[in-house]
């Protein structure tokens, strides 16, 4: 054996000292699954919240169709807009004991009005007596129910204090006050004017009692369903006149934008119309010279308009359901010329109930999946 061969031989059987460097393998095998564990999991996590957005940006259809809207800037928040607190020291009458009351009307010390689960009620004194129900029960008042029971909405006090009411699903009605005896003058969802009758809201009576003027929100939404109405802003709103000896209806004015509450004139040539999208009032001439004819009332409002009723100094009480903070930031204002954006909220709205599970689908199977992992893939220790 030659001295090469030899320092070889000698080198091969050199004893190893062990220290702590030797686990360095065993730690870099662990973080190695580690990585393995958290890319899988990071992939698939992705995949969960990607392909739902995939899904309403590229196939999902969006239940509206809305339309630019070009509302002017509002108006500032100062002089007879300039903000205040005064309804804030208004007296709460019967709270927690009325659901959802629309409009009310008063006959003497009487006070009428409708509720969310379809009944007309009386108010006298402290008491609340229920007087009729306009649909038919069992009614909670709840969205599903609506259609069935009915929703009274505008209500007004005509000749000899008979009650006329507008009910959103159900159409107009007549109702006797003393015996509760209800009458359908006009049934919603018929055709006039070679339109549904889809969203009965506001009325008004002429003292004799010959005319109702009425609003019909919308052709194509019910009212459960107005917020969709607000965001397309279909020009399918209308004023209607029924004739109380006659028995006909008569289309006044359509193509209004979200018809809401309504007042007639003191001479009664003319009536008052919430355009409640467009955040104004219009003039509809509905006899005299000008019938047919309808011009702007007020413009550019500080909100959107509701109902309309006359007050005792010769103006007009307007409510408003939103208000056009100037300076300030209006949500309905800003997505007026964006219908890209309502349409993606309702898909998104839309597919809400349904992502639930899917979220929890995808929970449960990134759950599984790092379980099975854990049992298959992870190196056995010492």
């Amino acid at each position: 054996m030659n001295e090469p061969e030899g320092l070889r031989f000698r080198r091969l059987n050199r004893p190893q000292i062990i220290t702590d460097e030797l686990q360095e393998p065993q730690y870099k095998g662990t973080s190695t699954y580690s990585g393995k564990v958290f890319r899988v999991i990071l992939v698939t996590l992705g995949g969960c919240l990607i392909l739902p957005l995939l899904v309403v940006f590229f196939l999902l259809e969006s239940p509206i169709h809305p339309e630019l809207l070009s509302l002017s800037e509002p108006p500032l928040m100062s002089g007879c807009y300039e903000p205040n607190f005064k309804l804030r020291e208004a007296q709460r009458l019967f709270e927690d004991q009325l659901v959802g009351p629309e409009s009310i009307a008063n006959f003497g010390d009487l006070i009428y009005t409708g509720t969310a689960d379809g009944k007309i009620v009386k108010i006298e004194g402290k008491s609340i007596t229920v007087i009729a129900r306009l649909g038919k029960p069992p009614c909670d008042g709840s969205r599903e129910q609506e259609p069935s029971c009915g929703r009274p909405l505008g209500i007004r006090v005509g000749p000899n204090g008979t009650l006329f009411v507008a009910d959103a699903y159900l159409g107009l009605f007549k109702v006797n006050p003393v015996t509760g005896e209800v009458t359908n003058l006009v049934s919603a969802g018929q055709m006039v004017g070679g339109r549904r009758l889809s969203f009965v809201n506001d009325l008004d009576v002429t003292q004799d009692g010959r005319k109702v003027y009425f609003t019909d929100s919308s052709s194509r939404w019910q009212r459960r369903d107005y917020l969709h109405l607000i965001m397309e802003a279909t020009a399918d709103g209308r004023v209607l006149e029924y004739d109380t000896e006659t028995k006909e209806v008569t289309v006044l004015m359509e193509n209004l934008r979200f018809a809401n509450g309504i007042q007639l004139f003191p001479d009664e040539e003319s009536v008052l119309v919430a355009e409640t999208t467009m955040a104004r009032i219009r003039r509809v001439h509905v006899s005299g010279l000008n019938k047919g004819g309808m011009d702007t009332f007020v413009d550019n409002l500080p909100g959107f308009p509701d109902n309309i009723r006359r007050s005792s100094s010769g103006g007009y009480w307007v409510a408003m359901s939103a208000v056009r903070p100037n300076p300030g930031f209006s949500m309905l204002d800003f997505l007026a010329q964006k219908p890209w954006i309502k349409k993606l909220i309702f898909k998104v709205d839309d597919m809400t109930c349904d992502s639930i599970w899917y979220y929890m689908i995808c929970c449960k199977t990134i759950s599984l999946l790092s379980i099975y992992m854990e049992v298959n893939f992870n190196p056995p220790k010492d």
